[in-house]
């Protein structure tokens, strides 16, 4: 399973990603803004889909078109 940023990039375990798009938080309030950096990606079984962490937000899921590779 290949899994792709916004740009066509492969990504894999441990990547850093920056944000393309400002994100709402479902559930939450919170907002996701622009180029807000996430190191250390872990990738899950949905090619589309990378789990991030974050000190707001635990367990937060991107979808692989809103991010691209740092």
């Amino acid at each position: 399973m290949e899994v792709r940023d916004s740009n066509g990039t492969t990504l894999v375990e441990g990547d850093t990603v920056a944000v393309i798009k400002d994100l709402k938080v479902k559930g939450s309030s919170s907002v996701v803004k622009r180029g807000t950096l996430f190191k250390g990606i872990h990738l899950s079984d949905d090619p589309e889909l990378i789990e991030v962490r974050n000190k707001q937000i635990k367990g937060l899921m991107l979808r692989t078109e809103f991010v691209k590779k740092s």
